[in-house]
């Protein structure tokens, strides 16, 4: 089939190699002159690094990623854990979008593939995408919309979260938090502050660590505002471990504001075009899965395409991802706001009945399968 792909992101690229492998002819679209990664850390969980291993860039990613065992959050008030999760035998791994994006960019471009970049897309019509200067492409047989959560072709329309955060990336300072831990303080549910070891970024020598603070969606301005030096006083009387972190922190342009909704399309997939990634859902990234939802996204529709004729693989790509999206989605919705609101009774909850049961058998190792990706099947 002739098949353009909308979005040179995660899920874009993962798509355009697992695609271009079965036979099709890839035309990738871009609004970007060049595609670049956007945003700092994440964490690439198991069944994200199965998919990579189908697209054969595993290896890349592993030499560049930090491997994460334990996920580990304490109340700033008390000290206490609030949250403490072990990924069991297979770690989860940090890594810089940066490394994760190169090496997907880079095993695009050894494949014989159409870009056309510097190009914004306003539309849909019968397999044929509109540009902003009113032409359209030549018609494909299918479109996959994988341009995220802006994008103009999915009809998905998101619930904003109160919440967001700020993201940056520092160096790795060594001998304080532990280098394989995502290392989280809680003040209530209203500031919660991260450290996420990511590895090494390309052409780069140290390894990098992301640093996030949770803000409400409509308060950057007031943290702009504020300064640098107010906001590191007020994170240190947090969390003093994380000073050494912060002290790298000397522009407020290191910081960028990521802000997310919440919502999921009931068919992420319509005529002669399917959704992927945060086109077809989105979610608090409580759970990091965001770009692993993308990855098994474009690795379940290859496998449909890969098997069915296209009129039948497109509901079977739907229904293959339904329970996994939905049972994230749900989880995500559950318990984020134990994690980023403004209540005071949720935290209570969470330290004094959600925790103590979540050490109780079989909870760790259901919780081990749930931020491993595995808790349900993916639809691989």
């Amino acid at each position: 089939m002739n098949i353009a792909i909308v979005g040179a992101g995660i899920g874009g690229l993962a798509a355009a190699i697992l695609l271009e492998r079965l036979g099709h002819r890839i035309s990738i679209f871009e609004q970007f002159r060049k595609p670049v990664p956007i945003g700092s850390g994440l964490m690439l969980q198991p069944v994200g690094l199965e998919v990579l291993k189908m697209a054969g860039v595993a290896d890349a990613v592993l030499k560049h990623a930090a491997p994460v065992k334990r996920v580990l959050g304490k109340s700033a008030q008390t000290g206490r854990r609030v949250l403490d999760v072990d990924y069991g035998a297979v770690p989860g791994l940090g890594i810089h979008r940066a490394a994760l994006f190169s090496a997907l960019y880079e095993k695009v471009l050894t494949r014989a593939l159409y870009w056309r970049t510097d190009c914004r897309i306003t539309g849909h019509e019968d397999g044929k995408l509109r540009f902003d200067d009113g032409s359209f492409s030549d018609p494909f047989d299918l479109v996959i919309d994988a341009s995220g959560a802006n994008s103009v072709l999915s009809p998905l329309k998101a619930r904003p979260l109160a919440f967001g955060a700020i993201w940056g990336t520092v160096d790795w300072v060594p001998g304080g938090l532990p280098e394989d831990h995502l290392s989280q303080r809680y003040r209530w549910a209203d500031c919660m502050i991260g450290v996420l070891p990511v590895g090494l970024i390309p052409a780069q020598g140290r390894r990098k660590a992301a640093f996030f603070w949770s803000l409400r969606q409509e308060a950057y301005e007031d943290w702009l505002k504020g300064g640098l030096s107010a906001w590191k006083d007020e994170a240190l009387s947090i969390w003093p471990e994380a000073g050494p972190f912060l002290e790298q922190i000397t522009d407020p342009e290191q910081m960028t504001m990521a802000r997310y909704g919440h919502g999921t399309l009931r068919q992420p997939w319509g005529d002669k075009i399917a959704f992927i990634g945060d086109s077809a859902h989105r979610a608090s990234p409580q759970l990091g899965q965001g770009a692993n939802m993308a990855l098994l996204d474009a690795a379940a529709l290859a496998k449909a395409l890969e098997t069915l004729p296209l009129e039948q693989a497109l509901p079977a790509y739907g229904k293959a991802r339904r329970w996994h999206v939905g049972v994230y989605q749900a989880f995500s919705a559950v318990f984020t706001p134990a994690y980023q609101s403004d209540s005071r009774l949720l935290p209570v909850v969470r330290d004094n009945v959600l925790f103590p049961l979540s050490r109780i058998p079989p909870f760790p190792s259901v919780l081990s399968q749930l931020i491993s990706g595995r808790l349900v099947p993916s639809g691989l």
